[in-house]
């Protein structure tokens, strides 16, 4: 299959665009390395033995993005591109809903021009809110998060929505994943955010290698075992096996269908670090802190749906995305920076 992936040199999109190469597919990339880095890909094309094609472009720029599917005549998206850090969305919020919003309206167009109406969407858990309770279940009722970033995966499933009950030729499979940690067993691609982490996995591994120096825990009172948030982490490769098996699903499959891809168990904040510590061989500072207004107590999936339906389960557990991450971000330290610049010298030698 022709398999064009919106943004598929960040973290969860450069795993995926792996594992379709892995199985065979034609790839083709389209990303402007905003907050990911070309290296990924450079790195993919090793493990794969093989690349995927790479358009260097803003997924916004819809003329640009017209040009590269007639050219490629993909039969399938993967729609990764966008912005994600929640704190940052709420500082700045119109710069979100512009670029999430944006990207997917010039994605649509141009699909519907050429035909293509098979995607397969990168949504979030963050579209449960705080109306819900856990296990978060896909038909448990209203949806709205609490910030921008999981309000623009609120609206765009709202789109998709009702563009594949306009029109019935549509395959839309609306992925909602839960914390995405670990990274590929080479340790030559995984999580490399830019600036300070937002997210707990890659924080305690910067830590842990000496970028920062130590962890906070935001609370150590909500009614868990160990008295910090719990949070149901997922191996980025069994998420891209997830895209994967949702785009063998809608061949078979119209109109428009969400699944939870999450292991179905909370691993809490103490124990993330102690995993770790095990994987690292040292323990990794940390420090108690107040709460953070509008964090949960606790929230993991109930992934039946996804199980019974594409046939996907998690299959790797908290130890192991531990040790993958430390893997990773032990034999690189900076992330893709030493080798951006290695290839930037390289170029204007």
């Amino acid at each position: 299959m022709r398999v064009l992936v919106t943004g598929g040199a960040g973290y969860i999109g450069s795993h995926t665009v792996l594992a379709l190469l892995e199985r065979g597919d034609d790839v083709i990339v389209v990303d402007d390395f905003a907050n990911s880095s070309p290296v990924a890909l450079e790195r993919v094309a090793r493990l794969a033995g093989r690349s995927a094609r790479l358009h260097r472009l803003d997924v916004a720029d819809e003329d640009a993005l017209d040009a590269v599917f007639a050219t490629e005549r993909p039969e399938a998206v993967i729609h990764f591109a966008g912005l994600k850090a929640v704190g940052e969305s709420v500082a700045d919020p119109l710069r979100y809903y512009a670029v999430n919003l944006g990207t997917t309206f010039a994605l649509l167009a141009v699909m519907r021009r050429h035909d293509v109406r098979t995607l397969v969407f990168s949504s979030s858990a963050t579209v449960y809110g705080e109306h819900q309770h856990a296990p978060y279940r896909e038909g448990g009722g209203l949806l709205n998060a609490t910030n921008p970033y999981g309000q623009t995966k609120v609206m765009i499933e709202r789109i998709l929505t009702d563009v594949a009950q306009a029109d019935p030729r549509w395959r839309i499979a609306l992925l909602r994943y839960f914390n995405p940690i670990g990274a590929h067993k080479s340790g030559l691609i995984g999580e490399d955010p830019r600036g300070v982490p937002n997210n707990l996995a890659p924080y305690i591994a910067q830590v842990a290698v000496g970028r920062l120096a130590e962890v906070g825990v935001f609370g150590d009172d909500y009614p868990t075992a160990d008295g910090t948030g719990e949070r149901d982490y997922i191996h980025v490769l069994d998420l891209a096996d997830g895209h994967v098996a949702a785009l063998e699903h809608l061949r078979a499959q119209t109109g428009v269908r969400a699944w939870n891809l999450g292991t179905g168990r909370a691993t809490s904040v103490l124990a993330l670090i102690a995993a770790f510590e095990k994987a690292v061989g040292r323990p990794i500072p940390h420090r108690m802190l107040p709460r953070r207004e509008g964090d949960l107590a606790q929230a993991w999936a109930d992934a039946t749906r996804a199980e019974e339906e594409l046939g996907w389960t998690a299959q790797r557990g908290i130890a192991e995305m531990a040790e993958d991450s430390w893997r990773w971000q032990s034999g690189n330290p900076q992330g893709y920076d030493a080798d951006e610049t290695h290839a930037e010298e390289a170029r204007t030698a």
